[in-house]
């Protein structure tokens, strides 16, 4: 396949190559996916309203990123989240992951985002490399602490604290 002339903003009638890459993604880390199907019905109703954008960098895409945004009292605009940035194997090294941030970063801006946030697993090193190449940081600004992400069921009980 050519390059593509840079990362496009995906619409919904990308939500079924994406969703086929998510799902690989998921595969491929040995993590449970709720399958293709099920991913290409949400991100067609997501891509279609103005609280998730996704990135892909060509049609067909070859890697994906996808952003959710949300108020947050911190910032007049919204917070975006990078919820996935996902690469195929075969096209791994060769810029697309950096183009892809890049492009997130721009569409961000034009949607008056003030602030990313990425999870990344602990033990994920290349990720955590990756983000620090292109200026994240797992330390808090204000305090230098090391920032942490913690997470949990929204369906719980009081008996659940034990």
């Amino acid at each position: 396949m050519p390059p593509s002339d840079g990362p496009i903003l995906a619409t919904v009638a990308d939500a079924s190559a994406i969703a086929e890459l998510l799902d690989a993604f998921n595969t491929e880390f040995d993590v449970a996916s709720p399958g293709v199907e099920v991913l290409r019905q949400r991100l067609d109703h997501l891509l279609g309203g103005d609280r998730v954008f996704a990135v892909v960098d060509a049609r067909p895409p070859r890697a994906v990123a996808v952003v959710s945004l949300r108020p947050n009292v911190w910032f007049d605009g919204p917070v975006a989240l990078l919820d996935e940035l996902y690469v195929q194997p075969h096209h791994r090294s060769a810029g697309i992951g950096t183009a892809l941030l890049a492009a997130v970063r721009e569409e961000a801006q034009a949607r008056d985002v003030e602030h990313i946030e990425i999870n990344v697993d602990e033990g994920d090193v290349d990720a955590r490399r990756f983000y620090e190449r292109n200026g994240f940081t797992a330390v808090d600004v204000d305090s230098g602490e090391a920032a942490l992400y913690y997470s949990g069921s929204a369906h719980w009980s009081p008996a659940d604290l034990g």
